[in-house]
């Protein structure tokens, strides 16, 4: 599961598997999904309670959780409203894991792309020039590992996240590392819809390759080029695959609970 693979890659388990962080994790997949747009209200804590076959408190735990990351807000005598997108805590690594659950979105792909575009290329070249043998042979690893795992997905999107991450720690500034997370879910979200096999792996291994040499012969300027180069190559991917889906008429299943949607039993 690409929410898994997330967790796995930031080194964290998620919330922990209480209740009310089951219940907290299920609508909070459903308002990044937008099953709930933002400016509606959710049901009442009674309905909650009964279609998750959990107690009103364990709803009014996981509702907090929500209002935590701005997803929610609670109005007495109105509701509990889902907050504008805009003042989400997009950041915030359950969120960033829980869009994985939702349908591909073209926008919200797209602008994932141009952030990434945005600093990926100038920490390359912070890369080539600040980093450290260490940083370097980190890098090294992951290309490694993504040219001897072209035949598995799962595998070759874990190395490429690496190759990414390794490139954001060689910079030594902390507050690209702390990028992480917005590069992890661009490259999950966008890999599973344009990597569909070992021959569209095979093809970016490349453009990896000569990001990596040019940061092991420190010549910022080609990596930064390099970069620009191979995040050029995943916005055409990206927009060929889109276009094909839209001529295709594909319609995502929004993915939602399995059974009647109950995590629990009535405490």
């Amino acid at each position: 599961m690409i929410e898994a693979t997330y967790y796995d890659l930031k080194q964290k388990a998620g919330l922990s598997p209480s209740l009310a962080t089951q219940v907290a994790r299920e609508l909070g997949r459903k308002i990044v999904s937008q099953s709930y747009e933002p400016g509606s209200l959710i049901e009442d804590e009674a309905a909650l309670a009964h279609h998750y076959n959990v107690s009103r408190s364990v709803v009014r735990d996981a509702v907090k959780i929500l209002v935590g990351k701005n997803l929610l807000e609670v109005r007495r005598g109105i509701g509990t409203r889902v907050n504008p997108r805009e003042i989400w805590g997009l950041l915030d690594d359950d969120v960033l894991a829980w869009s994985q659950a939702a349908p591909p979105d073209p926008v919200t792909l797209r602008k994932l792309l141009e952030v990434r575009q945005t600093f990926e290329p100038i920490a390359a070249r912070w890369a080539a020039e600040r980093g450290t043998s260490e940083n370097h042979d980190e890098i090294v690893r992951a290309m490694e590992g993504m040219a001897n795992n072209e035949d598995s997905l799962e595998e070759f999107l874990i190395s490429d996240a690496r190759f990414h991450r390794a490139i954001l720690r060689a910079t030594g500034n902390e507050f690209l590392v702390a990028l992480e997370g917005l590069v992890f879910t661009g490259l999950l979200s966008i890999l599973k819809l344009t990597n569909l096999n070992a021959q569209d792996n095979a093809a970016s291994v490349p453009l990896h390759r000569h990001v990596c040499d040019a940061i092991l012969a420190r010549d910022g300027a080609m990596a930064e080029s390099e970069m620009q180069t191979l995040l050029g190559d995943a916005d055409r991917r990206l927009a060929e695959r889109l276009a094909s889906m839209e001529q295709a008429g594909n319609k995502e299943i929004e993915p939602g609970l399995s059974g009647n949607g109950r995590v629990g039993s009535k405490s």
